[in-house]
């Protein structure tokens, strides 16, 4: 709606000891990783039920369980990954 893109990168990052990364500050406020294996067990998946003035709304994926809640739009594209990636495990 407001002329806004977002184009989601999916890349093996290589080993994170060496990896150095400088978010802008204004956009991200922490980076953190999270392991193939806990996003698959089942305990650290859930979703989030909005409504709306007319009652349902929708519902989104969450991610628990790690340092960090992951939900929104980043949820979305972790699920949509992870359906392409390993749709017999996910």
């Amino acid at each position: 709606q407001h002329g806004m893109t977002v184009a989601p990168v999916v890349a093996n990052l290589g080993p994170l000891e060496a990896l150095t990364l400088n978010p802008n500050p204004d956009e991200v406020e922490e980076v953190f990783t999270l392991p193939l294996a806990h996003l698959l067990r089942e305990e650290n998946q859930g979703y989030t039920h909005f409504r709306t003035a007319s009652g349902y709304g929708y519902t989104l994926p969450v991610f628990l369980n790690g340092p960090h809640k992951v939900w929104g739009l980043t949820a979305i594209i972790t699920e949509l990954t992870l359906e392409l990636l390993l749709p017999s495990c996910y």
